[in-house]
């Protein structure tokens, strides 16, 4: 007979966001990302959106105990977490109602909204620090957060650190003060656990899309120790997932867009997809001998991204190129990621500009080409290599993405077409753009038939 494995169950024991981008809603969306069961227990409901909390209703203490002690009777829980507990009323009966299962409970002491309205009442604060966090095995609180729990105030990474050694003392087992808030180039989330100190540092992005990152956080952690995860790994991986969903968080209200926890779950899902695609786009290209009059010397290969690619290896292209043989163009190997390093260098610069050009083919330099591509109208820039800065040809691999920045920069836009005209060592090359490789492949077998009319 066969065996399904049981999936990890992770429970939220927090506030209903209306707008989606945080509470209850971005729990569970990320639990789905992460590949656990989510299930929930809300403790309040608000009218809120990206830029105001304009009501809060609360819900009865026993309507929150009784909906974790349903989830518990019939699922099972392998990881809990908690966010908006509003009243002193719903920390302790949530507090109460955790202590008879045994656990791991992440709290994320929400204390008050990205736009500002409290969200913890203060006479709140004393009853999750003397009833909760003796329960929790991590918490996760912000720069202020961190401030108000320990009473110390936070400028610099070392205060953080004794705040998360402060903190530590009310019981919890593991201490995560997360550095957003805490001045820096970068931004680096100090735990405490076990007696020692870890850092997690990743780059400040430059980015409006961070609403509901706390609970995204704060559930990614739950969702990995549901998994078995010790909490340092868990942590880290948490923070990996949290900066992709700020990174392609979704533009969308007016006050700080929310996170997108789906984004880790897309860009996985459309690997498959992505393969499929430049599949049908090799056959395209060598079901028409015409091709081979547009491949460089140094070859050709056509090569597509996924959905928020963030690196070269997010990047799939035709394994060893395409050739010119006297049958026309023929596929060395097959569709593959991480393997054209040079087009996927290109698209992972473009795509941080313009997310629809998510494919690219370079054909050989012709101003005879160049004519057929203006004349469809498309947008072409170049950029010339021999204007290359030193410092930047002494970094590997940063060349092509400050040609692609003088490029952008020349037409004000990303472009459809980028060229140059070689240097010493290098070929001439045309790249052109386009939203997938099977477009891509029908442009250039129409560019092949129109230059073999024109002879």
């Amino acid at each position: 007979m066969f065996m399904k494995s049981r999936i990890p169950v992770a429970i939220t024991i927090a506030g209903s966001d209306s707008g989606g981008g945080a509470g209850i809603q971005a729990d569970l969306k990320t639990f789905a990302a992460l590949g656990v069961h989510g299930t929930v227990a809300v403790t309040s409901v608000t009218a809120q959106n990206t830029y105001s909390v304009k009501a809060v209703q609360d819900l009865k203490q026993e309507i929150v105990c009784e909906q974790i002690r349903a989830v518990a009777e019939d699922f099972g829980i392998d990881a809990g977490k908690t966010g908006m507990l509003h009243t002193d009323e719903i920390v302790k009966a949530t507090a109460s109602e955790v202590s008879k299962y045994n656990f791991p409970l992440v709290v994320d002491p929400v204390m008050v909204a990205k736009s500002g309205a409290p969200l913890l009442k203060p006479e709140a604060v004393k009853a999750l620090k003397e009833h909760l966090l003796p329960l929790a095995t991590v918490v996760t609180p912000n720069k202020f957060e961190a401030e108000r729990l320990s009473g110390l105030e936070i400028k610099s990474l070392r205060d953080a650190e004794t705040a998360a050694k402060e903190i530590s003392k009310m019981g919890p087992e593991a201490v995560v003060v997360k550095g957003g808030h805490i001045s820096g180039v970068d931004v680096t989330d100090i735990l405490y656990y076990e007696g020692r100190f870890w850092q997690f540092t990743s780059p400040r992005l430059d980015a409006k899309t961070t609403h509901g990152t706390g609970c995204s956080f704060s559930a990614a952690i739950a969702a990995e120790l549901a998994k078995k995860l010790g909490v340092p790994e868990a942590v880290k991986k948490a923070k990996n997932f949290v900066a992709l969903s700020i990174k392609f968080g979704l533009n969308i209200g007016k006050g700080p867009g929310p996170v997108n926890p789906m984004a880790y779950l897309y860009r996985e899902a459309s690997r498959y997809e992505v393969l499929l695609i430049l599949e049908e786009a090799k056959n395209l290209l060598e079901g028409r001998p015409e091709v081979a009059e547009l491949i460089p010397e140094v070859g050709m290969n056509i090569a597509m991204a996924v959905r928020y690619a963030e690196n070269v290896d997010d990047v799939a292209a035709i394994d060893g190129r395409i050739i010119k043989t006297l049958s026309g163009a023929r596929a060395v190997g097959n569709p593959k990621f991480g393997c054209s390093r040079h087009l996927a260098k290109y698209l992972v610069e473009i795509v941080r500009h313009n997310e629809d050009k998510r494919a690219a083919i370079n054909l050989k330099f012709s101003e005879e080409i160049l004519k057929i591509l203006e004349k469809r109208g498309l947008t072409i820039s170049f950029y010339d290599r021999a204007k290359e800065p030193e410092e930047i040809k002494r970094v590997e691999g940063m060349s092509i993405s400050w040609g692609v920045k003088e490029a952008i920069k020349s037409v004000g836009k990303v472009p459809d077409v980028i060229y140059h005209r070689g240097d010493l060592g290098k070929e001439p090359m045309i790249i052109v753009f386009g939203k997938d490789a099977v477009s891509l492949a029908k442009l250039v077998v129409e560019i092949a038939v129109e230059k073999k009319g024109n002879l």
